[in-house]
Protein backbone atom coordinates (compact mmCIF):
# COMPACT_ATOMS: atom_id res chain seq x y z
CA UNK A 1 0.00 0.00 0.00
CA UNK A 2 1.58 3.39 -1.10
CA UNK A 3 1.72 5.78 1.78
CA UNK A 4 -0.32 9.26 1.83
CA UNK A 5 1.82 11.95 0.67
CA UNK A 6 2.61 14.16 3.32
CA UNK A 7 0.90 17.34 3.45
CA UNK A 8 3.16 20.73 4.82
CA UNK A 9 -0.05 22.77 5.44
CA UNK A 10 -1.25 22.68 8.89
CA UNK A 11 -4.37 21.74 10.56
CA UNK A 12 -6.47 25.06 10.55
CA UNK A 13 -6.99 25.69 15.06
CA UNK A 14 -9.37 27.91 15.92
CA UNK A 15 -8.63 31.37 16.98
CA UNK A 16 -8.78 31.05 20.71
CA UNK A 17 -6.16 27.58 20.30
CA UNK A 18 -3.34 30.32 18.81
CA UNK A 19 -0.76 31.81 21.57
CA UNK A 20 -0.24 35.46 21.59
CA UNK A 21 3.43 34.74 20.49
CA UNK A 22 2.24 33.00 17.12
CA UNK A 23 -0.69 35.68 16.48
CA UNK A 24 2.28 38.37 16.55
CA UNK A 25 4.99 36.44 14.58
CA UNK A 26 1.59 35.79 11.90
CA UNK A 27 1.12 39.65 11.78
CA UNK A 28 4.50 40.60 11.57
CA UNK A 29 5.13 37.92 8.65
CA UNK A 30 1.92 39.37 7.25
CA UNK A 31 3.19 42.85 7.50
CA UNK A 32 5.19 42.91 4.17
CA UNK A 33 3.24 40.39 1.82
CA UNK A 34 0.22 41.30 -1.19
CA UNK A 35 -1.16 39.12 -2.99
CA UNK A 36 -0.54 35.51 -3.69
CA UNK A 37 2.50 35.41 -1.01
CA UNK A 38 -0.18 37.01 1.84
CA UNK A 39 -2.56 33.80 0.56
CA UNK A 40 0.42 31.45 0.70
CA UNK A 41 1.62 32.18 3.94
CA UNK A 42 -2.27 31.96 5.90
CA UNK A 43 -2.68 28.73 3.94
CA UNK A 44 0.65 27.05 5.39
CA UNK A 45 -0.41 28.07 8.92
CA UNK A 46 -4.03 27.74 8.48
CA UNK A 47 -5.47 31.46 8.87
CA UNK A 48 -7.98 32.72 8.07
CA UNK A 49 -8.04 36.27 6.74
CA UNK A 50 -10.87 37.46 9.33
CA UNK A 51 -8.36 36.15 12.31
CA UNK A 52 -5.58 37.69 10.73
CA UNK A 53 -7.22 41.09 10.46
CA UNK A 54 -8.12 40.83 14.25
CA UNK A 55 -5.07 39.83 15.30
CA UNK A 56 -3.31 43.09 13.44
CA UNK A 57 -6.00 45.13 14.90
CA UNK A 58 -5.38 43.98 18.27
CA UNK A 59 -1.73 44.45 17.89
CA UNK A 60 -1.93 48.20 16.35
CA UNK A 61 -4.54 48.98 19.01
CA UNK A 62 -1.81 48.06 21.86
CA UNK A 63 1.11 49.80 20.21
CA UNK A 64 -0.94 52.94 19.29
CA UNK A 65 -0.15 56.13 20.90
CA UNK A 66 -0.57 56.42 24.55
CA UNK A 67 -2.59 59.17 26.32
CA UNK A 68 -1.20 61.39 28.22
CA UNK A 69 -1.46 61.29 31.51
CA UNK A 70 -2.00 63.99 34.06
CA UNK A 71 0.90 65.30 35.65
CA UNK A 72 1.33 64.13 39.21
CA UNK A 73 3.79 66.74 40.68
CA UNK A 74 2.34 69.51 38.97
CA UNK A 75 4.03 72.85 37.35
CA UNK A 76 4.78 74.68 40.54
CA UNK A 77 4.36 78.23 38.71
CA UNK A 78 1.11 77.41 37.94
CA UNK A 79 0.33 75.86 41.67
CA UNK A 80 1.56 79.17 42.82
CA UNK A 81 -0.96 80.78 40.90
CA UNK A 82 -4.15 78.30 41.30
CA UNK A 83 -3.23 78.87 45.22
CA UNK A 84 -3.42 83.00 45.09
CA UNK A 85 -6.53 82.59 42.78
CA UNK A 86 -8.09 80.46 45.44
CA UNK A 87 -6.95 82.97 48.03
CA UNK A 88 -8.46 86.21 46.35
CA UNK A 89 -11.57 84.53 45.89
CA UNK A 90 -11.96 83.47 49.59
CA UNK A 91 -11.21 87.08 50.98
CA UNK A 92 -13.82 88.39 48.57
CA UNK A 93 -16.30 85.64 49.21
CA UNK A 94 -15.49 86.47 53.40
CA UNK A 95 -16.09 90.06 52.59
CA UNK A 96 -19.51 89.62 50.71
CA UNK A 97 -20.22 87.67 53.61
CA UNK A 98 -19.40 90.05 55.81
CA UNK A 99 -21.46 92.74 53.87
CA UNK A 100 -24.72 90.93 53.90
CA UNK A 101 -24.48 90.63 58.08
CA UNK A 102 -23.64 94.14 58.21
CA UNK A 103 -26.69 95.18 55.79
CA UNK A 104 -28.49 92.59 57.68
CA UNK A 105 -27.72 94.28 61.55
CA UNK A 106 -28.34 97.91 60.19
CA UNK A 107 -31.87 97.09 59.15
CA UNK A 108 -32.59 95.38 62.31
CA UNK A 109 -31.40 98.43 64.26
CA UNK A 110 -32.41 101.11 61.78
CA UNK A 111 -35.53 99.29 60.27
CA UNK A 112 -36.64 98.72 56.95
CA UNK A 113 -35.92 101.18 54.38
CA UNK A 114 -39.18 101.18 52.40
CA UNK A 115 -41.40 101.17 55.30
CA UNK A 116 -39.64 105.00 55.93
CA UNK A 117 -39.89 105.82 52.31
CA UNK A 118 -44.10 104.87 52.14
CA UNK A 119 -44.61 106.84 55.52
CA UNK A 120 -42.51 109.86 53.86
CA UNK A 121 -44.85 109.90 50.54
CA UNK A 122 -48.50 109.11 52.56
CA UNK A 123 -47.78 112.36 54.26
Amino acid sequence: MPSQPKHHLKVPRRPGEWTSEEKLRIVVEAAGLEGDALGELLRQEGVHDADLAEWRRVVLSALGPVAKAPPTSGDPRGSRELERELLRKDKALAETAALLVLKKKVQEYWGDEDDVTKKETDK
